[in-house]
Order: C-alpha cells, then structure tokens, then sequence
C-alpha cells in the first residue's frame, strides 16, 4: 500500500532521504558496490537503505562525506535565531 499524504512523516522523509542520495551516487558514476566499498559502508547496509530508507546515522554520514554532502547535513540542526535579543538591541538603539 502506497503512503499518499501532504503531511511529511518520518517514514517519508526516511524513503525521500534515500531516493535523494542514490540519485547522488548514480550522478557521480558510483555502483552500490563502488560507494559501499568507498565509504566503509556494507553493500548490503547500502541497498537496504536504497530500498526501505533504514540505515544509522553514522552509515549515512559516511555515504553523505563520499558525496560531498557532509557539509549540507552539519547545517539541518543550526539553532534559531532569538528574534528577541534582536528585538532588545532596537528597543535600546531608540532609546539613545
């Protein structure tokens, strides 16, 4: 049964994640076999993760840093800006 929604689920992420990075590999010319040997990763960790989306964190960093694509994954958990202090420094700046 096909998963159909418009509302993200971790499972989709999961399964979009995987289409992304074998869409990766294939345009950088790797085989499975060429990016699981590259990346010390298993092939059979590799095409399961093609295939389900399953794979742990530290096998998919290894995939991401033969990519070059370790750099985009550091940048998803940047902390927010605190709109706050920045409403703080206008409120003294009009106070002067």
């Amino acid at each position: 049964m096909k998963d159909y929604s418009v509302i993200k689920t971790p499972r989709s992420v999961l399964k979009n994640t995987a289409v992304k990075v074998r869409a990766l590999r294939k345009q950088n010319k790797y085989s499975q076999f060429e990016l699981a040997d590259r990346s010390g990763v298993s092939l059979g960790s590799l095409k399961r993760f093609e295939s389900t989306g399953l794979i742990s964190l530290e096998s998919f960093l290894k995939l991401l840093h033969i990519l070059d694509r370790l750099e985009e994954f550091d940048a998803i958990l940047l902390p927010g800006e605190d709109l706050n202090a920045v409403a703080k420094l206008f409120t003294l700046i009009q106070k002067k």
